[in-house]
């Protein structure tokens, strides 16, 4: 496998960019078309070759090819645009990045290039994203796709081009698999958008604020109120699906400049919908980071007053299950004193057995924190101080559940 994918891999770096018509012995269009063969061969035997450490020399290719697709001189650019395609196909499966639909959604599917490149290295895939999305759409779910895993950033001039685009591609028209890629480049791109009053071109941000946001709900939801079975990709909850629209979601919430947009364009409503479906830590978390972060900012009538202290409580106490993993993501380091709040508000109808996991999972918060290398100084000391507070108010109510019961069962 390593061999082919070496053989395979020199076709690509060999093209010169010449019109394939001129290709008399027609070798190079066969080759062409065998890297669509291999890239069949290679998808389902990932584990069994060393991914290539060529990423941007195979991206520069894809360059090469696109100039040729977009110049003047190409009398038939269709013929070009199928083997950008192949190429780019090619670029992906060399680094074992899966194309299948069921592994979009994993984190874990990245990969890394030392070659040292720029953001405006990437700006022609942009380009190449608005040229195709409205008619070739596998297509542009590899460019979305591609964009996503390499978590790449284009330069500012094309920032407003580039969610433009994601916004169409989650059109409620556009297929499942397309509106989810884009779904999972947006989530690459959340620090940016999240940081929306830092952006300093006020189209973009009235862009994102009006378009993009309404067309993230639309990514997941495409026919609200429709029932579809658990198999559809676009069913009421999915749970990869939907850890990745909270986590977009949570990132935005972090900025109260969001908070009136998130309730406007119905996500408050959302979140709230799927309470009961979210039961892993990590969606909970994320889902309690959204409502604690906004409810004070909850308008006269607010979707927040229909949730109950039962279903505050059952989010909050899963949540801790996943606050320990503060060392992996600052966000939830940042977030653990406004969690503690929410959790002394709604901790007074828990159960014994709930609060000794909540001891438990405070316990692991804590040596986590002792961990962080900022923990004693400044911000994390304040966020140790809060956490070791909750620690012991949730002791002493456990302590006073026990004698309580063996007063009543002597």
């Amino acid at each position: 496998m390593d061999a082919l994918l070496a053989q395979f891999q020199k076709v690509i770096w060999t093209y010169d960019g010449d019109d394939l018509d001129a290709d008399s012995t027609g070798i190079t269009r066969r080759a062409w078309i065998l890297l669509d063969v291999i890239c069949r061969i290679l998808e389902p035997a990932e584990r069994h070759y060393i991914p290539s450490n060529h990423t941007m020399r195979n991206l520069d290719v894809c360059r090469n090819i696109y100039s040729q697709v977009r110049s003047s001189e190409q009398n038939h650019p269709w013929k070009l645009l199928d083997v950008l395609h192949n190429a780019l196909n090619f670029t992906l499966t060399a680094v074992q990045v899966s194309r299948d639909l069921a592994r979009l959604w994993y984190s874990t599917q990245f990969f890394w290039t030392t070659d040292p490149h720029s953001p405006e290295d990437f700006d022609w895939l942009v380009d190449y994203l608005e040229y195709v999305y409205s008619d070739d759409q596998k297509a542009a779910f590899d460019i979305l796709l591609l964009l996503g895993v390499m978590k790449v950033r284009c330069s500012p001039a094309k920032q407003y081009q580039f969610f433009k685009s994601l916004i169409a591609c989650m059109d409620s028209h556009m297929p499942h698999d397309l509106r989810h890629a884009a779904l999972r480049a947006a989530h690459s791109a959340r620090e940016e958008i999240a940081s929306i009053d830092a952006i300093d071109d006020a189209e973009l941000r009235d862009m994102l604020l009006t378009e993009f946001s309404p067309a993230i709900l639309t990514a997941i939801c495409p026919q609200p109120g429709a029932t579809l079975s658990d198999d559809n990709p676009d069913c009421f909850f999915h749970s990869d699906r939907d850890l990745c629209y909270l986590e977009l979601i949570f990132a935005l919430a972090r900025n109260s400049n969001w908070h009136l947009q998130l309730f406007r364009d119905h996500h408050i409503d959302r979140c709230i919908s799927i309470i009961a479906q979210c039961y892993l830590s990590r969606h909970a978390f994320c889902l309690v980071g959204i409502l604690l972060r906004i409810a004070p900012e909850r308008l006269s009538v607010s979707p927040l007053d229909s949730i109950t202290e039962q279903q505050w409580w059952d989010m909050i106490r899963r949540a801790w299950s996943h606050a320990f993993q503060i060392n992996d993501d600052i966000h939830c380091f940042e977030f653990l004193p406004v969690l503690v709040e929410g959790t002394k508000r709604y901790m007074q109808i828990a159960p014994e057995y709930d609060l000794k996991e909540l001891v438990t999972d405070v316990d692991y918060v804590l040596r986590a924190l002792e961990e962080r290398r900022d923990s004693e100084q400044g911000e994390g000391e304040c966020v140790t101080v809060a956490v070791k507070e909750l620690r012991t108010v949730a002791s002493d109510m456990l302590e006073k559940l026990v004698d309580s019961e063996d007063v009543i069962n002597p």
